[in-house]
């Protein structure tokens, strides 16, 4: 259940003590208990949601990379469950059923990053590629390699990371991985994945042709998408089916099991206020200094391409902490192609021209990508065609 201003609780003593914890939050409850007094503020039944709260938890939220609304639901929830653990506050393993996460992971992570064992998405979550490199951390310096980190392992990881620092090893080996499958699209193993999430509700948009849902619509986008992708050779792979709505967290387990090269995302997003208008694109980052580089160069040449071709307003690329592009394990992007409640963005993706600009751009960001810089275009001016002719002489089939 999600709780927000105006709401009384032990669960609201308790999300005001973490975040005076953090210092985001200097009172504790409505009557004034200070930080000093926390043992006596999380046990407080009647504590209330106030408007300073609020302001705390957008602050987090702004800070973490989730949407900031104010709202402690379930992914604000698990991120302020995230800040509990510091590193060396617990023994830290891999554990099948439900994989440990924190902030302690989080610095785990990084220090074996900067040693060069770790080249994963620093995500925060223990899972077999963070066991996986902390026995060959242990293996390597003569500790006994059984993954699990405990106070051994920290002091001589403490030991060596004050000596070494290294750059974003994650992102040079993403870049070399594109380097080395090469500028083509044959062959690329690409993941769609078109809205909504498991947990929205249907949104209906209303049509000279009758009432669509926002999923339906984002289902013909996504089909129109794979459609070009596959002339251009690329190997087209689905987060769901079209009958069934995963989770987020489900999506990107599915797209991880394919072992894909990319996973694109197709979303619509919403607001009360029915003027918000435009395009976004998002990729994995956050406020700890984490991001995925070819996510990031990805987001951009898709969001510049779409707001040159369609003339939608700009509002621009993001680092997100959401568990579809933390938990993927490939460069993955989120577009949110415009604003349900909006009837202009709803009209402009309900034109044949205008969907199919948006296709073409998000396969001519794609290809972007791939060249590394080499023989690229001004945005807005590479066309399909010249992608199809570029894999027609790759492949020798001209």
């Amino acid at each position: 259940m999600a709780l927000r201003q105006g709401d009384r609780g032990v669960e609201v003593a308790q999300i005001r003590a973490r975040l005076a914890g953090l210092g985001l939050l200097h009172k504790l409850d409505s009557v004034g208990l200070t930080e000093p007094e926390v043992g006596s503020a999380t046990e407080n039944t009647d504590a209330l949601f106030d408007a300073d709260l609020e302001i705390a938890v957008r602050a987090f939220q702004q800070s973490r990379g989730l949407i900031a609304d104010g709202i402690v639901g379930p992914a604000t929830a698990n991120a302020l469950a995230d800040t509990v653990h510091q590193l060396g506050s617990r023994d830290m393993s891999f554990v099948v059923t439900r994989p440990m996460a924190g902030d302690d992971v989080v610095t785990f992570q990084q220090r074996l990053h900067e040693l060069g064992f770790y080249t994963g998405n620093i995500d925060g979550t223990f899972g077999p590629v963070t066991h996986d490199a902390a026995t060959e951390y242990q293996r390597s310096t003569g500790l006994t390699p059984d993954g699990v980190v405990g106070p051994a392992t920290l002091a001589s990881l403490s030991n060596l990371s004050t000596l070494v620092s290294g750059g974003n090893l994650s992102s040079i080996v993403q870049r070399e991985r594109a380097r080395n499958s090469g500028p083509q699209l044959l062959g690329k193993r690409i993941v769609l994945d078109p809205g909504p999430s498991g947990s929205d509700s249907p949104l209906t948009v209303e049509t000279p042709m009758g009432t669509v849902t926002d999923a339906q619509i984002l289902w013909n986008l996504a089909e129109n998408l794979a459609a070009l992708m596959t002339r251009a050779g690329v190997e087209v792979l689905w987060s769901r089916p079209d009958s069934i709505l995963p989770s987020d967290d489900e999506r990107a387990e599915i797209a991880n099991s394919m072992q894909a090269d990319l996973l694109i995302s197709l979303r619509l997003d919403r607001h009360h206020n029915p003027e918000a208008n435009g395009v976004a694109a998002f990729y994995f980052g956050n406020s700890l200094g984490v991001v995925s580089m070819m996510g990031e160069a990805l987001a951009g040449y898709i969001q510049r391409e779409i707001v040159a071709r369609t003339g939608a307003h700009d509002n621009r690329t993001h680092g997100r902490s959401w568990p579809l592009l933390r938990r993927t394990r490939m460069p993955s992007v989120q577009l949110d192609l415009g604003y349900v409640h909006n009837q202009s963005d709803m009209a402009n993706l309900l034109d044949r021209e205008v969907r199919e600009q948006v296709v073409d751009s998000i396969l001519v960001g794609i290809k972007r990508l791939y060249l590394l810089g080499d023989g690229d275009m001004t945005t807005g001016t590479f066309s399909v065609d010249d992608i199809m002719s570029f894999e027609d002489r790759h492949a020798g089939r001209q």
